[in-house]
């Protein structure tokens, strides 16, 4: 295993997950390094947190502690904001409950944009143990997770509009609603997809965890489903069609929206993105809830690849292997880091579900680096 250290994120106490009792920094689901800020976002919020480092830790790297929390209502239009209330009160009657959640599983930064994905899925009901079998049948079908957004950033802040260099930099998300969007609509008649739209995440039906931007090309990577053992990543590109909206360009095959990219990851699922100079980082872990194991495999060339691509294992660089708990400490986001002001020779990793040996301070929260050989 390449040599491990860690730093600590710091919450403000007065932050808070909005839509559950959970703490922040129990259920980080992304992460992306910009400028000098560690910027992450919990699953289960319609917020990103961002992190600014203070004073040094007794282990020779910087703790995070300066947090400012921004809702992404501010900038971007989050699709169940659009119903009535009659609506929402229909889905509540039908479904025993709704989510406001963006379930964002990727983040990443470039040129300008904070860009972040959400999973694109539908849920199932999570039971208690006085619920009765019939509500483990409840698929919720309505959210806010069909999001592909991009928010300007400046000074390490967030805004809506920047006028800057005789451009207009504005927040913008991809054409789309509470149940749908054009990337999924896209996807209805695909050979490989269409037919996993419908299915709950977590059943491997479709599932997107993981972001990467380069240029003008944007790579999401899915969770599942899993094609006997294969997993994927898609390839778009989009275009501004107004303000504030953004839509698909057609850069497949057969005028498709997307180029597809099939990846033998030993029956793992993509679990985030990221890029280091010309290649793709994929960190990998189980498609279904199960505790391991996790690895960070090198796609060399995939940050520009040529059409669509099998890609077998010979392929493929097992780089890192990241330790799991049980029952806890899920890899879930990764970013290149530059320590101290320095090149991106390390990759920072965090978690879903931490464990309490990373959480010893309230509002505290231990994550991992390793060195990166290339």
């Amino acid at each position: 295993m390449n040599r491990k250290a860690s730093l600590h994120l710091e919450f403000n106490p007065n932050s808070h997950n909005t839509n559950t009792d959970k703490r922040l920094q129990q259920g980080l689901s992304a992460v992306v390094q910009i400028g000098d800020a560690l910027w992450v976002a919990n699953d289960e919020t319609t917020t990103l947190e961002s992190l600014s480092p203070d004073k040094p830790h007794s282990s020779g790297w910087h703790t995070y502690s300066k947090h400012r929390q921004f809702s992404l209502r501010d900038y971007i239009e989050l699709p169940m904001s659009r119903l009535s209330d009659r609506k929402k009160n229909k889905i509540f009657e039908e479904e025993g409950q709704i989510s406001e959640e963006l379930d964002i599983e990727g983040l990443d930064y470039r040129d300008g944009y904070l860009w972040l994905v959400g999973s694109h899925s539908w849920g199932r009901r999570k039971l208690d143990k006085s619920d009765g079998m019939d509500e483990l049948a409840v698929e919720l079908t309505v959210s806010n997770r069909f999001m592909l957004a991009r928010i300007p950033v400046s000074d390490g802040e967030l805004a809506k509009n920047i006028s800057q260099d005789d451009r207009l930099w504005s927040a913008a998300q991809l054409l789309g609603d509470h149940a749908a969007n054009e990337l999924t609509e896209a996807l209805k008649n695909d050979k490989h997809f269409a037919k996993f739209l419908c299915i709950p995440g977590k059943d491997n039906g479709f599932n997107i965890e993981g972001l990467a931007v380069i240029g003008q090309r944007i790579f999401v990577g899915l969770r599942s489903p899993i094609l006997r053992g294969w997993a994927s990543i898609l390839e778009l590109e989009v275009e501004e069609n107004s303000l504030s909206i953004l839509r698909l360009k057609k850069i497949g095959p057969d005028d498709r929206a997307y180029r597809k990219h099939f990846l033998q990851l030993g029956n793992l699922g993509v679990r985030d993105l990221c890029i280091q100079g010309h290649d793709l980082l994929i960190l990998a872990g189980p498609s279904i809830a199960l505790d391991g194991p996790v690895f960070i495999f090198r796609w060399a060339g995939g940050a520009n690849p040529y059409g669509e691509n099998i890609i077998f294992e010979d392929a493929l660089e097992k780089v890192i292997e990241i330790p799991h708990g049980h029952g806890n400490d899920h890899a879930e986001g990764i970013t290149l880091f530059a320590p101290h002001g320095g090149d991106h020779t390390h990759i920072l990793v965090v978690y879903d579900d931490a464990s309490e040996h990373r959480q010893k301070r309230p509002n505290s929260l231990k994550v991992d680096i390793f060195r990166l050989s290339k």
